[in-house]
C-alpha cells in the first residue's frame, strides 16, 4: 500500500510542532534561570555593601562620678562657693553647722539663701563642731550622737546624712572604716541610731590663712591618679572635701571655679549630692 501523503504531512507537522515546543522551553527556563541569578546578585549587592559600611556600634564609655562637698557653712565664702554652684549647674553638698547657722545674722540669711537653691543638698556636720575637742567629744558616743540630733531638730534637716567633725569616719551599708581606732564606739552608735557616716576621698587642704594649697590643675590632677589607682571607697566615686571659708578669698574662688569648669570641659565626669552615693540609707 503507497504511504498516505496526507498522514505523512500531519506526523511532519506534528514532528515540527514539538520540536518547537521543546527548543521554546528550554529557551525560557535558559532565560528564566539567568534572570534570577541576575536579579538575586542585583538584591545582594547593596546588601553586602551596607554590611561593609556599617561601623560597630561602640559601648557609651562609663563615666565617673565626683560629689562635691563643704564643710563647716555657713560661714564667710558660703556665698561664692553657691554662687558658683548656680553658675555652672552643678549639685553640691554642704555639711552645716548648727552654732554657725546662728552664729550671726549674716551667717543665718547665708542660710536661708543656701536652703533655697536648687543646686546645693543640706546636711549634718553636728551643732558645736566637738567645740574643736575632738578626744573629748567622740570619748563620749551618748553626747555624740544627742549633739547631732540637735543640730538636725533645730535646722529641720531632712536627712540622716552626717559628717563627723575633725574626722574622716565612713559607715553605710556598703562601707565601714574609721581613721582613729578611738572614734570607734562613737560612729557605731551614730550608725545604730540611725545616721548615715560620710567621709571622704580627697580633699582640698588650705593652709593657716585660708589660702589654698593646690591649684585648680594640681587638683585636677590628683582627682584623676585617685580614680586610676583605685583610691576611692567606691570605683568611680569620688568624694572631695573642701571647706567654704577656704573660697572667700577672690583668687580662691576662681580655683574653685576653674577646677568646676575644667571637670565638666573633660566630659569624663557626672556630679552628684552626697545622697546620691551607693549605700546610703536615707
Amino acid at each position: 500500500m503507497d504511504p498516505d501523503p496526507e498522514a505523512e504531512q500531519a506526523a511532519s507537522k506534528m514532528l515540527q510542532a514539538t520540536f518547537i515546543t521543546v527548543v521554546f522551553t528550554a529557551c525560557h527556563s535558559f532565560q528564566t534561570e539567568t534572570s534570577t541569578a541576575v536579579s538575586t546578585i542585583q538584591l545582594t549587592l547593596p546588601d553586602s555593601i551596607i554590611k561593609e559600611k556599617l561601623a560597630p556600634v561602640s559601648k557609651k564609655k562609663k563615666k565617673k562620678t565626683i560629689y562635691l562637698t563643704f564643710d563647716d557653712g555657713p560661714n564667710k565664702g558660703t556665698r561664692k562657693v553657691m554662687h558658683i554652684a548656680e553658675a555652672e549647674q552643678v549639685p553640691v553638698t554642704m555639711f552645716i553647722i548648727g552654732e554657725h547657722v546662728y552664729g550671726s545674722a549674716e551667717q543665718t540669711a547665708t542660710y536661708d539663701s543656701i536652703e533655697q537653691s536648687k543646686y546645693i543638698e543640706l546636711n549634718n556636720h553636728s551643732y558645736t563642731h566637738a567645740g574643736g575637742r575632738y578626744d573629748k567629744f567622740y570619748c563620749r558616743p551618748d553626747s555624740v550622737i544627742m549633739d547631732f540630733r540637735r543640730c538636725a531638730d533645730s535646722l529641720g534637716l531632712s536627712t540622716n546624712i552626717i559628717r563627723t567633725p575633725g574626722r574622716n569616719i565612713w559607715r553605710t551599708t556598703l562601707i565601714s572604716c574609721t581613721d582613729i581606732k578611738k572614734t570607734t564606739a562613737a560612729a557605731d552608735s551614730l550608725f545604730r541610731s540611725g545616721f548615715s557616716l560620710v567621709g571622704w576621698d580627697l580633699e582640698w587642704h588650705y593652709d593657716k590663712l585660708m589660702n589654698l594649697k593646690s591649684t585648680d590643675d594640681e587638683m585636677l590632677q590628683q582627682v584623676d591618679s585617685a580614680f586610676a589607682k583605685g583610691h576611692t571607697k567606691t570605683p568611680d566615686h569620688l568624694v572631695l572635701l573642701a571647706h567654704d571659708q577656704a573660697y572667700a578669698d577672690a583668687a580662691d574662688s576662681i580655683s574653685l571655679l576653674g577646677f568646676i569648669k575644667k571637670l565638666k570641659g573633660a566630659d569624663d565626669f557626672n556630679f552628684e549630692v552626697i545622697s546620691k552615693y551607693p549605700g546610703l540609707k536615707n
